[in-house]
């Protein structure tokens, strides 16, 4: 449904109580992110359609009131009954479930997304905390929801504080144009000492005035680590590396980075590297942006 909507899954992260679908980003659209949310549950919900009516017509079926204790007796029972379950859970209304999407989906009908957010994470929050407290008297497991749903709703509404903070900005607005450069003959201890005294962490790659690189404080160290220190910088410097334009949308770069295993990626303007933005840089523009709105209010 996600890619429907030209959303795409950068990866599905599969835990004890379930998976949670990393997509690239939520349809901005209401009726599109419910379209989304229910598109998992409605599968559980037509696998357990379809076992009750198969069940049923051969005689199969248990009693319902069996399906809270699933025993080996009667697989497809069981598994009618896991459907029925997991439907049930993932429409709490707590994040990260797609009940708490839902009903994100239909307050955003009426308000911003982030006020939508904040009150259907509050509700989350507030459920789990009821799960962690009946967990301690019934069954523990529901401890482990319980912190999975709490830290999943907070998470949910840093995620939309900071796409919020990042509306209307492009990366030309935010990006590091004044890094220092590096020569590609550069011996990798020498870049390390200008490094340490420089204290930058990220470095433009060049020769003769023309940048083609950006390189990490991060690499040079490992470069050193496993090559030894006396290989140039042009010997480690990746061929490609991850671009984006100046004039991109700042919360589409910052999905592009949170995808980046370098933790940064070079700007372009005109096909020429002429910047970089990093995970550590978009986070001091944005406690920059939290200060300046405290002090405007």
């Amino acid at each position: 449904m996600a890619k429907k909507y030209g959303v795409p899954t950068r990866d599905i992260t599969l835990y004890p109580i379930g998976g949670v679908a990393s997509l690239e980003k939520m349809p901005e659209k209401p009726g599109q992110e419910l379209a989304v949310a229910l598109a998992g549950p409605a599968v559980n919900v037509l696998i357990a359609g379809g076992l009750y009516l198969w069940l049923k017509s051969t005689g199969g079926l248990m009693p319902l009131s069996e399906m809270d204790h699933m025993g080996g007796g009667n697989f497809w029972f069981s598994l009618m009954a896991a459907n029925v379950i997991l439907a049930a859970f993932n429409l709490i209304p707590a994040f990260p479930m797609d009940g708490g999407r839902v009903l994100r989906a239909l307050l955003a009908y009426r308000m911003d997304k982030f006020k939508a957010t904040n009150i259907a994470a509050r509700l989350g929050q507030f459920m789990a905390i009821i799960f962690v407290f009946l967990g301690f008297f019934t069954n523990f497991w529901l401890v482990f929801i319980g912190l999975f749903i709490y830290l999943g709703a907070g998470g949910e509404v840093a995620y939309e504080r900071q796409r919020a903070s990042l509306k209307g900005l492009l990366v030309r607005d935010v990006m590091l144009s004044r890094l220092p450069v590096l020569s590609v003959d550069m011996k990798i201890a020498d870049a390390v000492k200008d490094a340490i005294a420089s204290q930058e962490r990220l470095f433009f790659v060049g020769t003769d005035g023309q940048v083609s690189g950006v390189i990490s404080f991060k690499e040079l160290l490992e470069a050193q680590a496993q090559a030894g220190g006396q290989i140039s910088i042009g010997e480690i410097i990746k061929p490609e590396i991850e671009t984006v334009s100046d004039h991109t949308d700042l919360n589409t770069a910052v999905r592009k980075l949170m995808g980046n295993p370098q933790k940064y990626v070079a700007v372009t303007h005109g096909g020429q590297i002429s910047g970089a933005i990093s995970q550590k840089h978009i986070e001091e523009v944005l406690t920059i942006h939290d200060q300046l709105n405290k002090k405007q209010s």
